[in-house]
């Protein structure tokens, strides 16, 4: 126990020398440090074995270590050096401090990085409310606010084409970004892989871990921590809805596509088409994951997370339940002489999504799912101490 604490107060006071690292590197690399000489925490989730695959943390080492990290708040709870000790060790909240240096450090075109520091409510809710009130000002302009019933035909309002050139070139443009930034993520904290690893194994892997959100089950399978110490699986459920809600609605887009230009079939279609049902249940997913996301953010221990990266947080999910509540609405309406505002309003805060989804939250996913990958290659080749896993 004293090496430990000699060991602990030599990280402390190295990380308060000048070095490449920014300070909040400096802390992940003194925590993760103390962290690989106590061990405790080591079953919990993957940032701790691969912590141990290693002797000193460098920058890419404590990228991939901060994205690795799903924040459950389990070694938080457990360690003996959190607050209030001396060491003052908080793991989820010093890897989420780099997670979003990350995001604007590898942001495409660099320019914009700085973007995820101003992804807050407050610009979400303006940008959806700028765009939709734009698309409502130009429906009064071309002949009113309400109509009669079109019969759910939406493009009697908006023309196919102009919503497939407005929405088609920023979706793309956000996939390419986040490609970009990910593609730059994985070329640093990457090495070659040995020879002798599957890639498809770890691929495999990887892909189950991204699905079920193995790593929210707090390494016990109780789930994460609250306000309190009490474990809870609900953060986990309320990702899984969201996550395939966002899932399901992208499905129904993708299907009414092919509908349109490969089996000739405009929309509207009825509600018991594949495109409508699957909108619909992926749109009741998106209500109740959001929802439920920011009552357990409003509850989470005060230690717990970067407090600073809340407002992104609940502007990410203030954006998700809008388009999901919009889009239910417009579901329930296209029959009648509110469905073009209510087309207006969907179509604004979809549109807010796609220009904030490179500059967000809706980030942390892709790299997350890159570090989770990089995880389980790094598990199938020799161990680079030369030591057994």
């Amino acid at each position: 126990m004293q090496q430990l604490e000699t060991l602990a107060r030599e990280a402390m006071d190295l990380a308060s020398q000048p070095a490449t690292l920014t300070p909040a590197e400096a802390e992940v690399d003194r925590v993760m440090t103390i962290c690989n000489a106590c061990r405790y925490c080591e079953g919990f989730c993957a940032v701790f074995p691969a912590m141990t695959r290693l002797l000193e943390f460098n920058k890419a080492d404590i990228h991939y270590l901060s994205n690795l990290c799903h924040n459950c708040g389990a070694c938080l709870h457990s360690c003996q050096y959190a607050p209030p000790h001396e060491f003052q060790l908080n793991v989820p909240r010093a890897m989420a401090t780099v997670r979003a240096q990350t995001y604007a450090e590898y942001a495409w075109p660099p320019a914009l990085g700085s973007l995820y520091k101003r992804a807050g409510l407050t610009l979400s809710l303006a940008t959806a409310g700028a765009l939709s009130l734009f698309l409502v000002l130009v429906m009064v302009i071309n002949g009113g606010l309400f109509h009669e019933p079109l019969a759910g035909n939406f493009y009697a309002i908006f023309p196919h084409n102009t919503l497939v050139l407005m929405f088609g070139s920023v979706f793309l443009f956000a996939v390419f970004a986040l490609g970009m930034g990910v593609r730059q993520f994985w070329t640093r904290v990457s090495p070659p892989a040995s020879p002798k690893v599957s890639r498809r194994d770890a691929a495999g892997e990887a892909t189950r871990n991204v699905l079920t959100l193995k790593y929210l089950d707090g390494g016990h399978g109780d789930g994460c921590t609250n306000e309190d110490d009490a474990f809870s699986l609900w953060r986990r459920r309320f990702h899984h809805m969201t996550f395939y809600g966002f899932l399901l609605c992208f499905a129904a887009t993708s299907v009414a596509t092919l509908y349109h230009y490969l089996l000739d079939l405009q929309a509207p279609y009825p509600f018991f088409s594949i495109p409508v049902l699957l909108g619909t249940v992926g749109g009741i997913g998106l209500l109740v994951g959001p929802a439920g996301l920011f009552w357990l953010n409003r509850r989470r221990h005060p230690l717990q997370g970067d407090p600073a990266q809340r407002p992104m947080d609940r502007g990410f999910i203030a954006l998700l339940f809008l388009v999901s509540l919009t889009g239910l609405l417009l579901l329930a309406l296209r029959d009648t002489s509110a469905m073009g505002l209510m087309l207006a309003l969907h179509l604004g805060t979809v549109m807010a999504f796609f220009l904030t989804m490179p500059y967000g939250k809706f980030a942390h996913g892709i790299y997350r799912s890159a570090a989770l990958l990089k995880s389980a290659i790094e598990k199938r080749q020799p161990n680079r101490l030369g030591l057994g896993d």
